[in-house]
């Protein structure tokens, strides 16, 4: 049986790991860095924690060592939590409006403590969803021209 590993390396990206004494290699793909990202953990080894507070990611990881430091988050993970608030929350107080006999003022009530506790409960989850997203394209900003280029 012919090993692939030495054929896809120029294509696949993969990251060598050492669990407990073995030696394991990781591709890099977006499934699992969005899941692990998604999970608020490490996007490199799954295991230690992504960040040191509610937003503030830490600079490496204890578990692996990975540097998330280099990850810059920057506007992604706000723009897609107001995207999904608003179609979530927003968009069904819309539909109450106008379906329902609701008053403006009853659904402003209802409405902005939603989205308030709607944005703050899923920005640390897409943040960490979005840097696990960079991780898994290898690129620390987010612009394509930080990318590594192929040989």
């Amino acid at each position: 049986m012919v090993d692939p590993a030495p054929i896809l390396a120029p294509v696949l990206p993969s990251v060598r790991l050492e669990v407990e004494g073995r030696s394991a290699v990781s591709q890099n793909t977006i499934p699992l860095g969005l899941r692990r990202g998604l999970q608020r953990r490490c996007p490199n080894c799954g295991e230690g924690s992504l960040f040191a507070g509610y937003l503030k990611v830490l600079k490496t990881c204890p578990r692996c060592g990975n540097d998330n430091g280099r990850y810059r988050a920057d506007d992604g993970p706000a723009y897609f939590t107001i995207l999904i608030v608003g179609h979530v929350v927003v968009a069904p107080l819309f539909a109450a409006s106008i379906f329902g006999s609701w008053s403006p003022f009853v659904l402003l009530i209802l409405g902005l403590p939603l989205v308030g506790a709607a944005t703050l409960l899923f920005l640390p989850f897409i943040k960490g969803g979005w840097i696990g997203l960079l991780w898994a394209t290898s690129s620390p900003s987010g612009h394509p021209s930080d990318a590594p280029s192929a040989p």
